[in-house]
Parts: C-alpha cells; sequence; structure tokens
C-alpha cells in the first residue's frame, strides 16, 4: 500500500512569482519516496496571514480526516513566517493527526523527536527574521524616497487591473489562538 501525500504550495505575491517552480520538486520527491501525490493545495497568499490561508487550512482538515498522511513542502517557511511558536504548533496538530510534515528541500525535516522540535523552532525563528528584515529594508528604501521627494503609491484615480477579494476575518488555524 502506497502513502497517501499532499502539496501545499505557497507563493506570497501570485502576480510576480511563480508556484510551479516549487511543483517538479514535490513530484520528483514522490517519485524517490513511493508516495502518491493525490492533490496539491496551492495559495497565493502572504505567510504574515496565517488566518487566511484557506488552502493550508484545508490541508488540515483533509489530515485531520486521514486523506493523507504526508504534507509536502517546498520550505517550512512556506507555511508561516510567524515564528516558531506557528511552525510548532502547526506540525504538532498535523502529528496528531497521523500527518508527518516534510519539506523537500530540507531534509532534516525527517529527523524523529527533540530534534526534530528543535529545527523546526529556529526555522521558525529565522523565517520570521528574514521577513522582518525584508520589511525593514522595504520601509527604510520608501523613507528615502519620500525624503527625496518622489510620491509613492498609486497615481490618483488609478484603478486595479484585477478584481481585490473582500477581507474577511478567519479563525486561525493554529497558534495560540487556534482551540
Amino acid at each position: 500500500m502506497t502513502t497517501r501525500a499532499r502539496a501545499y504550495i505557497r507563493v506570497s505575491d501570485p502576480l510576480k512569482q511563480e508556484a510551479d517552480n516549487q511543483i517538479p520538486a514535490i513530484r520528483d520527491y514522490c517519485q524517490r519516496r513511493g508516495l502518491e501525490l493525490t492533490g496539491i493545495h496551492e495559495e497565493g497568499e502572504s505567510a504574515w496571514k496565517g488566518g487566511r490561508q484557506a488552502e493550508l487550512a484545508r490541508a488540515v482538515k483533509d489530515a485531520r480526516s486521514g486523506r493523507f498522511s504526508v504534507l509536502l513542502c517546498w520550505s517550512l517557511d512556506r507555511l508561516s513566517r510567524k515564528g516558531p511558536l506557528a511552525i510548532l504548533s502547526l506540525v504538532h496538530r498535523l502529528t496528531r493527526y497521523g500527518c508527518k510534515v516534510v519539506s523537500v528541500t530540507e531534509g532534516w525535516t525527517e529527523a524523529p523527536g527533540e530534534l526534530g522540535d528543535l529545527l523546526l523552532a529556529v526555522v521558525g525563528w529565522v523565517a520570521r527574521w528574514e521577513s522582518q528584515r525584508r520589511s525593514e529594508r522595504t520601509k527604510a528604501g520608501m523613507a528615502r524616497l519620500k525624503a527625496k521627494g518622489v510620491k509613492l503609491g498609486r497615481p490618483l484615480g488609478s484603478r486595479d487591473k484585477h478584481k481585490r477579494k473582500k477581507a474577511r476575518q478567519r479563525l486561525p488555524i493554529w497558534g495560540p489562538d487556534a482551540m
């Protein structure tokens, strides 16, 4: 009997990034490990918007229902950039449902027990730190341009080329407020 797996793929900005870059590595991983890839949950959301990641929530729900036993991702920072608690909570929740989380680019995610937990916490911290640093650099660049007199943002009267979704409040799927 082959082990059923699902993939979770996320890009922060679907207009500028391609989710397809992650798929070949995940398919190759499944083939090498003899896993049956039963579906792909694809998201075009920021990992900071933890309560809004609808596809991740759907994957967690399907794992709870026993539809698959391995959740594959390109790297753990695709799951969240909120830090160690968010990553650990999500992984432990999936583990309680009988689902293992594996990153195809971070082989250590298959390490058992305490070592795996330690490394998950470190990667969660690094993901949050990296995201904060990128934000700081962006804000510094915008402040520098503003000080030079450059107008930031859209020109007055311009419109989006695509329709935006209305924001709705959702309950977080992991973390201290999840239960």
